[in-house]
């Protein structure tokens, strides 16, 4: 079995956790970290097998092409 990799946003929701996949824009989310990150997880299995053959490759083609950064944008008030 061949492990793939994506980029995941976690962050607090009042009480709870939400986690985000921005490279299939899948999210789910817990009431704790872990929880949040298992959620995900297992709506990145799901996701990934409801995939065609057509768009895994796709999927399979954009690992390893990630570039992270922080934007700073000003506001008024």
């Amino acid at each position: 079995m061949k492990l793939l990799g994506f980029s995941v946003v976690v962050f607090p929701e009042g009480a709870s956790y939400s986690a985000w996949c921005p490279d299939l824009d899948v999210a789910s989310q817990g009431d704790t970290l872990d929880d949040a990150l298992n959620h995900l997880k297992e709506a990145l299995e799901l996701h990934l097998e409801c995939l065609t053959p057509s768009e895994l490759t796709e999927v399979k083609k954009r690992q390893g092409t990630r570039l992270f950064t922080i934007l700073e944008v000003p506001i008024t008030g």
